[in-house]
């Protein structure tokens, strides 16, 4: 018969990982639309309201607005992933795009 041996154990603390050093903060990202000479109100009305979840007619209006004024406006910012998503859609429609931000 096999002798039972008891479960083996770490040779030193160093070995165990730190769960918590480990986590990290999701990273965000920001979405922001340039001016530009090329598109619409009308249309980067269309586009922010069709592509950014949650965007109303009026608060596209108002970024559009923004846009045209300062040159340039975050119409979206959150998880990189999704920021990502949307800045690419958003390009893909002809909109003006800012490099895609992290923070």
């Amino acid at each position: 018969m096999a002798a039972v041996r008891p479960f083996a154990t770490l040779s030193s603390p160093q070995q165990v990982l730190d769960r918590q050093g480990l986590r990290q903060p999701y990273p965000n990202g920001r979405v922001i639309v340039l001016d530009d000479d090329i598109n619409t109100f009308q249309h980067v009305v269309e586009c922010l309201v069709r592509i950014i979840p949650a965007m109303t007619p009026d608060r596209a209006w108002e970024l559009a607005h923004r846009i045209d004024g300062s040159g340039s406006a975050e119409v979206w910012s959150g998880p990189l992933e999704q920021a990502e998503l949307y800045h690419q859609q958003l390009g893909a429609e002809g909109l003006t795009m800012a490099p895609l931000e992290r923070g």
